[in-house]
């Protein structure tokens, strides 16, 4: 009994072991790492993953997954800049419609929001593996992004919505704030709600679940809605700090999330898992790619070393399910 306790503990704490050997190694490697400004560029780099990470773990808790983040990322920034820049005509009905800021932000997160519906609804009702679901999702929305941009970036965004990407507020860069804000409230909705206790509930014993009377669909729909709601929130940041809608913008994005879920701790399984956890493993991520590139590794290297740190998380994973 002594012994599982005890492993229990080291488990909990193996994120951020790894977080503080691989801070340490970076720190004697190379000359930049320790620096405010690398710092700030690292938070400032990671607030997109976490956004998206936090979907993902929301899908994973329930036993799913989603692929199709990065690329709803990419459209739904694209939409946001195109709305911004061109405004919406409708040659048929003689109509323009112009977006100021707000408008076209928010154009962005329900056309997220509305795609992650799609995936859950096809998982639901259709009951189409997430897996699947979410890969032709991803090519669709991957391909709506090529049509709505015609392969080429939207920018000159203005200063107003530039603000979101790169300003500042009391000494902290807003991506990192905003992050914050998704990640507080994350929190509060899987620790603090019933909706987040279903989360578990499916993810743990989704038979169980559904004979105890809760809405699975739902709870499913509702947690595919969110992740392409927050892979809209990091569209709009990464639009936002290029000044520039990119048609290939968000390009394996789903895989750093899917790291940091894993990273962080949060069972492929599902049912088990923590909002925090996740933003440590974001970190890691965020991390090592800036680690990585200040020590001036090849960006193919780099790719292999984060399929390792992937891989062996999982496998970390597997064997701490083992031993509980």
């Amino acid at each position: 009994m002594i012994s599982l306790k005890k492993n229990f503990n080291i488990a909990q704490f193996q994120s951020l072991i790894a977080l503080f050997v691989l801070c340490l190694a970076l720190a004697l490697l190379t000359d930049n790492f320790m620096t405010t400004d690398n710092f700030w560029n690292v938070m400032r780099q990671i607030s997109v993953n976490v956004c998206i990470s936090v979907g993902m773990t929301l899908v994973v808790l329930t036993a799913g997954i989603d692929l199709s983040v990065g690329s709803i990322l990419a459209f739904c920034g694209a939409v946001t800049a195109g709305l911004l820049k061109n405004g919406l005509s409708i040659p048929s009905l003689n109509l323009f419609i112009g977006f100021t800021v707000l408008g076209a932000i928010v154009a962005g997160f329900l056309i997220g929001g509305g795609l992650g519906f799609v995936n859950g609804y096809a998982v639901t009702k259709f009951k189409v593996p997430p897996f699947v679901a979410t890969l032709a999702m991803l090519t669709m929305a991957r391909g709506f992004t090529m049509l709505w941009t015609k392969g080429h970036p939207i920018t000159g965004l203005g200063d107003s919505f530039g603000f979101l990407g790169t300003g500042w507020f009391l000494g902290i860069p807003m991506p990192v704030w905003i992050s914050g804000l998704v990640v507080i409230t994350a929190v509060i909705l899987t620790s603090k709600t019933r909706f987040g206790r279903y989360i578990y509930a499916i993810g743990g014993n989704e038979n169980a679940s559904r004979l105890s009377g809760i809405p699975i669909n739902k709870v499913k729909i509702w947690v595919y809605s969110i992740a392409g709601l927050l892979a809209a929130v990091g569209g709009v940041l990464v639009t936002a700090r290029l000044d520039s809608a990119q048609p290939n913008a968000g390009i394996s994005y789903e895989l750093d999330a899917i790291a940091a879920v894993v990273i962080g701790g949060t069972s492929l399984s599902g049912g088990r898992g923590t909002i925090w956890g996740t933003v440590l493993g974001a970190i890691i991520i965020g991390v090592l790619n800036n680690g990585l590139i200040l020590m001036n590794v090849s960006p193919f290297w780099q790719q292999v070393i984060k399929g390792m740190v992937i891989l062996l998380a999982v496998i970390i994973d597997k064997s701490n399910q083992k031993s509980e």
